[in-house]
């Protein structure tokens, strides 16, 4: 690539795959780093990676995640540069249900005891009861088993972001809000910078797109729907009274990857969040100047308060998991829902590397729900793409012309069980659905 430390080097987007990068750049000497993102705040309130918390875990199937799970786990206990942000809860840590002939979490399991994480399993109900404090009441089927995976936890997502973006800072990098990058300038095949929609233009010698879930619709030219799908998972959140939260503040993260239902303790403001991660919801809108059809995130940004609702479906769905794990709490009603939009390849892995035709544009995408709790080390794997470090089993999992593993002809992600639906805007939650029905749990 011919990239040196004097190179200017323009990263788009300041969200996880982009701050990291910026601050693995930085931190390894490279001097000329900005960071471009379209938001005006940052982090940008619509970013998946601008979150109450998420999941960090090293429970994989693939080993290959399980190891690097592993090496953020570590990093993320480095408080010099993340404070508070990563929490194991000590006694706590990750729950996981294991079910007969479901071979993800039992290989994950697997994973995990020959890395030498700290995993207790739970061989019946009475050892699955006794990871939940005593006083919090737990639905336990009479068939229950799992295991708690002590290493693991969650970070407080948006807090992470923040001191990434002080930490690029005071590393000398450029951080440069309110900028929507709508084209990138070329030289011949080659990209040379970017002009933004309000014309000004910055120069690089290389560019670097980490635009999270906008990535396919906001550069069309490069068709990578296929790649970079954009889907909306569903999340919902609980209001807690303060003797609430203080029962069920040391349970632990419970992660069903069955049905694809998780959900964490109470946060400090005695919220608890709730998800199911799974094919999600496209919206898929046509592009006025390519005229390809592209589906595009639909948010706060873009739509107000009305990008917060979800499928009233989903929502039904996501109670009826929360009642098999907390009943109590499946009598409360919602606060708040949210679409958070992941970046989803077919085959879960990251897009990390070259364009083909371009040696001057790096992607650093399509985390498919799977990427923040990375934060501390993606971008490393970044710098090795740019450098040409990368291992070549490693290059090849996330090039970006990669070929895509095929079932009878049909590509299949390993945990999820649905593919991705249209979102319809008539069938979209109201105030009124968040509220419990009588008789509906």
């Amino acid at each position: 690539m011919g990239v040196t430390q004097e190179s200017t080097i323009l990263v788009v987007g300041a969200g996880c795959f982009g701050l990291s990068t910026a601050y693995h750049l930085l931190s390894q000497g490279y001097k000329n780093v900005t960071v471009l993102d379209r938001s005006p705040e940052l982090p940008a309130p619509d970013a998946a990676s601008t979150d109450i918390n998420k999941i960090v875990r090293s429970s994989y199937a693939d080993i290959y995640y399980a190891r690097l799970a592993r090496e953020a786990i570590a990093a993320w206990k480095d408080t010099e540069v993340w404070g508070d942000t990563y929490h194991e809860y000590g006694v706590s840590g990750v729950y996981c249900p294991l079910q007969l002939g479901e071979a993800y979490t039992d290989k994950a399991y697997e994973n995990d005891v020959a890395l030498g994480a700290r995993i207790e399993h739970l061989s019946d109900p009475d050892s699955v009861r006794n990871v939940f404090p005593p006083n919090v009441s737990v639905a336990i089927p009479e068939n229950a088993r799992g295991y708690l995976n002590r290493d693991g936890g969650w970070a407080f997502a948006s807090q992470g972001i923040r001191r990434l973006i002080d930490k690029v800072t005071a590393l000398g990098g450029k951080i440069v809000p309110g900028k929507t990058v709508v084209e990138l300038l070329k030289n011949g095949t080659k990209t040379v910078g970017v002009r933004c929609k309000d014309g000004s233009i910055f120069e690089a010698d290389l560019t670097v797109l980490a635009v999270g879930s906008w990535t396919a619709s906001a550069f069309p030219e490069l068709s990578l729907q296929a790649q970079c799908l954009a889907t909306g998972q569903t999340v919902a959140m609980i209001q807690l009274t303060q003797e609430e939260g203080d029962r069920f503040r040391h349970c632990p993260v419970f992660l069903n990857f069955a049905t694809g239902f998780y959900m964490f303790p109470p946060n400090n403001e005695n919220v608890v969040k709730m998800a199911i991660h799974d094919g999600g919801y496209t919206q898929t809108l046509r592009d006025t100047n390519s005229g390809k059809f592209v589906s595009t995130p639909r948010t706060t940004v873009s739509h107000g308060s009305e990008g917060l609702r979800i499928p009233k479906a989903a929502l039904r769905k996501i109670r009826s998991e929360l009642a098999q794990v907390y009943p109590e709490l499946a009598k409360k009603p919602f606060v708040t829902t949210r679409l958070c939009w992941y970046t989803d390849s077919p085959d879960e892995n990251w897009l990390i590397g070259c364009h083909p035709d371009d040696q001057n544009l790096v992607f650093a995408t399509a985390g498919s729900g799977h990427a923040f709790k990375f934060l501390p080390v993606i971008g490393r794997l970044v710098v090795d793409a740019i450098e040409g470090k990368l291992p070549a089993d490693v290059a090849s999992r996330f090039a970006v012309d990669r070929p895509y593993a095929t079932k009878d002809g049909v590509i299949e992600p390993e945990i999820r069980y649905h593919p991705p639906e249209e979102l319809v805007v008539e069938q979209l939650c109201e105030p009124d659905d968040l509220i419990l029905v009588p008789g509906s749990v």
